[in-house]
């Protein structure tokens, strides 16, 4: 049987962690692109966009694919961030799988 006073410093341990790795995920940079490069969005780990670059060749299309091209690029790069995030979170987990839509802070 595992010694209780083992347990509770590795939970503690890991939850440091878990903190260090939020912390480190805040300062992730993701890039999402569409339209073949002419859309990109680039969002922070918490998800807000900082960046968006149209190129010249997209503002000469009609206005409602030039919105299209945006929401693409900006779902790009949510999915590569929730990626990223997941592998992050893995590494301190041990690749323990967390329950979807957890957030963190917990």
């Amino acid at each position: 049987m595992p010694d209780f006073s083992d347990l509770i410093s590795q939970a503690k341990k890991m939850q440091e962690k878990m903190k260090e790795t939020q912390e480190a995920l805040k300062k992730i940079e993701v890039e999402g692109i569409s339209g073949g490069g002419t859309i990109k969005v680039t969002l922070n780990g918490d998800g807000e966009m900082v960046k968006l670059s149209i190129s010249p060749n997209a503002i000469k299309e009609n206005k409602e694919i030039v919105e299209d091209l945006i929401l693409a690029a900006h779902g790009d790069a949510k999915k590569k961030l929730q990626t990223k995030t997941s592998e992050e979170i893995s590494k301190v987990t041990g690749g323990i799988g967390l329950p979807p839509g957890f957030k963190f802070p917990y």
